[in-house]
C-alpha cells in the first residue's frame, strides 16, 4: 500500500507493537504512515483502552525499530490546555464520583483558574513536550536495505 492511516485508536490496542510490524508489511518502501493518538488520555471505550502517554520518544524509538523514518511529529494542544480541558470536568466528575455539587465560589475558583491557564498558553514557549492532547505523526516506510539490521530483525 502508498498509504495507512490510525486516528485515535491507537490506544484501543492491546499491543501497539504488533500494529508498527503489521505497517511496516503492508506498507511499500517510500509509503507513508499517519497516525494520530492521544498522549494523554483518561479512559474511554472501556474495557477496550489498553495504554496512554504516546510521547515523541515511543514513536521515535519504535518506528525506527519497524523500518520507518519519522517525517514529523505535530503536537496538539500543550500542558496548560490539557490542564484546562481536565478542570473543564471537574465539576462534573465531583457530581457523579464524590456526590458533590460545588458551590458558586469553588466554580469560581476554577474560573479563575482557567482564565491563568488561557494567559500561560498564549505566552506558551514548548510545555508540550511534557504534556499535549495527542500527536500527529507521519513516517515513511523504508527500503530493508536502508533499515539496517533492526528492521530485519523486528
Amino acid at each position: 500500500f502508498d498509504v495507512a492511516t490510525m486516528w485515535e485508536v491507537f490506544e484501543h490496542l492491546p499491543d501497539p507493537l504488533a500494529a508498527f510490524r503489521e505497517f511496516a508489511r503492508l506498507l511499500r518502501p517510500g509509503g507513508q504512515l499517519l497516525l494520530t493518538a492521544p498522549f494523554l488520555s483518561l479512559t474511554h471505550f472501556a474495557p477496550h483502552h489498553y495504554a496512554t502517554g504516546f510521547n515523541r520518544f515511543f514513536y521515535e524509538m519504535h518506528l525506527v525499530r519497524y523500518g520507518f523514518c519519522v517525517d514529523e511529529i505535530c503536537t496538539n494542544g500543550n500542558y496548560f490546555e490539557l490542564l484546562g480541558q481536565e478542570l473543564r470536568r471537574v465539576p462534573a466528575m465531583a457530581e457523579r464520583y464524590s456526590a458533590v455539587r460545588l458551590p458558586f465560589y469553588e466554580r469560581g475558583l476554577l474560573r479563575l483558574t482557567l482564565r491563568l491557564l488561557a494567559r500561560l498558553s498564549r505566552r506558551d514557549a514548548g510545555s508540550a513536550e511534557t504534556a499535549c492532547y495527542g500527536l500527529h505523526v507521519r513516517a515513511t516506510r523504508q527500503d530493508d536495505r536502508e533499515a539496517g539490521p533492526a528492521r530485519r530483525s523486528a
